[in-house]
């Protein structure tokens, strides 16, 4: 497991080489994560789903690191800063993208979920002194573009179902906010034992309010839901939250959000293929636009 503790310097300005390999499993474990969701959602209610998604991640990375050794200690002042990252990024992010995306179309849900750069980067700059650049400026001039021409897409369609794209635009702000207060107060601990106790900590409230709920039973799941369920636990969770924090707390807020761009376009293709959803013209030159602001942050840096 990856030891790599998180820190207020060890921020980049391009996303590093060695991270290339997360940010494209990442990228496709969450593309294609919104369909699973979409399919699970339809035979299981939120709290219920996000429990299993929840608890499962968690007691698989806790059980990795403590089959290899690593301490899974926090140290005592930090809980308080470990408890807010975990309602903000986790809580509050899965229980408002569980009811939302089973109001509205996966890929909508996709491009409205991470219109998050729109926050994180002004705050980053605010909060934390980040410094716009050129390439940066471009990098985000392309990648808006490319998700505004997502959105202008759906606006009609938002109309038929506003109380969806409202709970997953809210998941988009505690997700920018809490990437952003992750990184002006880091827990002094390794990446994986951070992912596994944000995990755990942000799911207490979930769990204990399906205990509630779900204490009437349940219909029979068909496998197509299992299977749903068995991708967000083992790859949507376990895994890339790893990778999603991995990569968060190595770059600046401006690259990490443009890095995530691509996420939504991967949803959109998952939606397509998977779902029936019909893409547009429009679509297309959004996916390429987004391709491009990608290159900004990925591209060496010229000696």
């Amino acid at each position: 497991m990856d030891r790599t503790k998180i820190s207020p310097s060890a921020v980049s300005e391009r996303l590093p080489r060695k991270l290339l390999w997360v940010l494209a499993g990442l990228t496709l474990a969450w593309g294609f994560n919104w369909t699973a969701m979409k399919v699970a959602l339809a035979e299981v209610s939120p709290w219920g789903f996000r429990t299993l998604c929840l608890g499962g991640g968690a007691a698989i990375l806790f059980s990795l690191l403590r089959a290899v050794g690593t301490p899974l200690a926090v140290p005592r002042s930090q809980w308080g800063r470990l408890t807010l990252l975990a309602l903000l990024n986790i809580t509050c992010w899965n229980i408002l993208i569980a009811y939302g995306v089973a109001m509205i179309p996966s890929g909508r849900a996709a491009v409205i979920a991470y219109s998050m750069p729109v926050l994180a980067i002004p705050l980053s700059v605010w909060l934390l002194g980040e410094r716009m650049n050129a390439r940066k400026l471009a990098g985000i001039a392309l990648g808006l573009g490319g998700l505004a021409l997502l959105l202008a897409d759906q606006v009609s369609s938002l109309q038929a179902a506003p109380v969806g794209a409202f709970l997953v635009l809210g998941a988009a702000g505690t997700w920018a906010i809490g990437t952003v207060l992750q990184k002006k107060f880091p827990v002094g601990v390794p990446v994986s034992v951070y992912t596994a106790w944000i995990m755990l900590i942000g799911g207490i409230p979930i769990f204990a309010v399906a205990a509630v709920t779900e204490s009437g039973g349940h219909p029979p799941i068909s496998l197509q839901a299992w299977l749903g369920i068995a991708y967000n636990v083992f790859v949507a969770f376990a895994w890339a939250h790893w990778a999603w924090i991995k990569i968060a707390t190595s770059v600046s807020v401006t690259v990490f959000s443009l890095s995530m761009l691509l996420i939504p376009v991967v949803g959109v293709l998952s939606g397509m293929i998977f779902l029936g959803e019909r893409p547009s013209a429009s679509e297309s030159a959004a996916m390429l636009l987004i391709l491009a602001a990608l290159v900004t942050v990925v591209a060496p840096r010229r000696s």
